[in-house]
């Protein structure tokens, strides 16, 4: 059976704007390892008694080392991202890693340094103007420096990183990137089969299931190993840093407090009902006597509606131009200027990312485009990051990314925004309520399902710390009973769905990640309230928001725009709008049934 042609065939990226060949990435990189040598002799042993304009100097310095290297590490990781199978480039990816490294711990002594500086002293330097572009990165270290160790034992984490972690990530990453799945005579991917869990045909669908869990099964060994391992790297660093539990170490990254997380937690947890309640709906409009696990994101109707690449790029303007030329603007320098690979390719990476590269650059969109509507909107989704990563290079590399709470705020945001334009644009109620229910489809599987899978987490973390080594089958036991809990039984999970935990890379890559994007859609559900209530003023108070980057704690940057992220209560308004969305399906759903 011969692929759609999208147009999206040829949207391939360049990254001559990082680097014109591997052999301008050796040479910068090389000067970059020298300057971090140079730098740590001039410093080394000096942080503490620099006065605000000294320490000024050194960080523009250290800022532009950083950037240097952090241009090597995107080319080489972009281009591997496209190609996971070439082993020249998995070859220069180890080589820039390691190179990295080596130039990251000359670096450490800073961090180090200024974790020790006395707390009266910090303060005073921290209200000097030189320091102001650096404020937030400073006290930021400061807050954390109980959990920094001593510059010599963070060398040998540093160090070990390369082998451990990193390496094993890579093998996960190369060994689902060259997995191939059998299906009614051919040969896919795995981006390929999971988008038949998105077909009409539901015979198609359940084959699709069933073949991705047989490829899943078949590196059950493998998987299981790498999951274990990392289990157990990630509890020995904690451990050695002194963290209290498991996610602490990524609520500090993220600039969160544990109880706003927690809060989090039990607030979506508290309304799994109204996962039940869509999925119920979703049995009934499909005529389904029991909805499995392999048709929860079949569409409404008979067909799903294709969008050739051309399409869905004037989908996507449109919309970012309706809410601020800027969002228009910056997105359409990714279509003209070759910053987004769309196509799919053999031994490409799965899914979709915006890579912020460094504030001399730009971001780089990577996604698989095959013409579904969701696929419109995960280039709406990766645009906004990229956006959001672009506007805020106006800030130091210390200040360019966000924690990852705050990290997908542009992104849902532009999703809703696409969403609601289609919506406004549709007339038939039939056609409305199909695009509402994948709507609903999404955000249950990005704040229930992302939540479920961090009580996944939860469960698996804390039985290999306290047990040990966890069997495949114990993986497969905590799986589904975390997912069984979210469905409250209005889903039919099949045996084959158990091995499904396996296949998931924020597991890996970043542990305790999952949640964020629970926190992402609630925040941007709030912030699409405000927006429409506030009207005038809230665009351009956004595209501050945007352009502040992580500068500050992340609760100060949202309260412009009327949010309030210290209320515990603060998810509940969110899960009322997704109530909201539910009781909509639920009148049109009526009316089409009437009709």
């Amino acid at each position: 059976m011969e692929a759609t042609q999208t147009g999206a065939e040829s949207v391939n990226w360049s990254l001559t704007d990082l680097h014109d060949d591997s052999a301008s990435l050796e040479a910068s990189l090389s000067d970059a390892q020298q300057r971090s040598q140079q730098f740590a002799e001039t410093y080394r042993g000096r942080i503490e008694e620099l006065e605000a304009d000294e320490l000024a100097e050194a960080l523009v310095e250290l800022e532009e080392i950083q950037d240097d290297l952090g241009r090597a590490y995107a080319y080489a990781y972009l281009a591997w991202s496209t190609n996971t199978s070439d082993e020249k480039h998995g070859a220069q990816l180890q080589k820039v890693k390691e190179a990295y490294n080596y130039a990251r711990q000359n670096l450490l002594f800073i961090e180090v340094e200024w974790a020790n500086v006395e707390d009266e002293r910090a303060a005073e330097l921290l209200e000097e103007e030189a320091l102001e572009p650096y404020r937030h990165y400073l006290e930021v270290e400061q807050e954390n420096k109980k959990h920094v160790l001593t510059e010599p034992e963070e060398k040998v984490l540093s160090e070990k990183q390369v082998t451990g972690q990193g390496a094993w990530t890579r093998y996960f990453d190369e060994t689902m990137g060259a997995a191939r799945y059998e299906l009614n005579g051919e040969t896919i991917t795995q981006q390929e089969i999971l988008s038949k869990l998105y077909e009409p045909d539901r015979d198609l669908r359940k084959n699709a299931a069933l073949s991705f869990t047989e490829g899943l099964t078949e590196e059950k060994r493998t998987l299981t190993y790498i999951f274990n391992t990392l289990l157990a790297e990630k509890a020995s660093n904690d451990r050695l840093r002194g963290y209290d539990h498991w996610m602490q170490s990524r609520n500090v990254s993220n600039e969160v407090e544990d109880e706003t997380v927690e809060a989090l937690i039990h607030a979506v947890t508290s309304r799994y009902d109204l996962v039940a309640r869509f999925y119920k709906l979703k049995k009934r409009l499909l005529g389904l006597d029991e909805l499995h696990d392999y048709d929860r994101y079949a569409p409404i109707g008979e067909a799903d509606t294709r969008y050739d690449w051309d399409q869905a790029r004037g989908i996507v303007l449109d919309a970012y131009g309706d809410f601020h030329p800027v969002m228009s603007e910056t997105a359409t320098r990714f279509f003209e200027e070759d910053w987004i690979d769309a196509a799919v390719k053999q031994g490409k990476r799965s899914g979709a990312f915006s890579h912020g590269t460094v504030p001399s650059a730009h971001p780089y969109v990577l996604m698989n485009y095959t013409g579904r509507s969701r696929d419109v909107q995960t280039l709406a989704h990766e645009l906004g990051h990229g956006i959001h990563q672009f506007l805020s290079r106006e800030q130091t590399i210390f200040h360019h990314g966000t924690p990852l709470t705050t990290a997908e705020t542009a992104s849902v945001f532009g999703e809703m925004l696409v969403f609601q334009r289609l919506m406004s644009r549709e007339d038939d109620p039939k056609n409305q309520l199909a695009m509402l229910i994948s709507k609903i489809d999404d955000t249950i599987a990005t704040v229930f399902r992302q939540i479920a899978m961090n009580r996944f987490e939860d469960r698996i973390h804390t039985e290999r710390r306290e047990k040990g080594e966890i069997p495949a089958a114990r993986f497969n036991e905590l799986w589904m009973e975390t997912q069984e809990a979210m469905f409250e039984g209005s889903v039919a999970l099949g045996d084959h769905y158990r091995h499904w935990w396996s296949y998931i890379p924020h597991f890996l890559h970043t542990p305790g990640y999952v949640y964020a994007y629970a926190f992402g859609e609630l925040l941007v559900l709030a912030l699409y309230s405000r927006y429409q209530e506030s009207g005038d003023g809230f665009a351009e108070r956004y595209i501050d928001l945007l352009s502040a980057g992580g500068s500050d704690w992340p609760h100060r940057l949202v309260e412009p725009l009327g949010v309030d992220l210290t209320d515990l209560d603060f998810w509940h308004h969110g899960l009322d709008e997704i109530e909201s969305l539910i009781d909509r399906a639920e009148t049109l759903a009526e009316a089409t049934e009437t009709a």
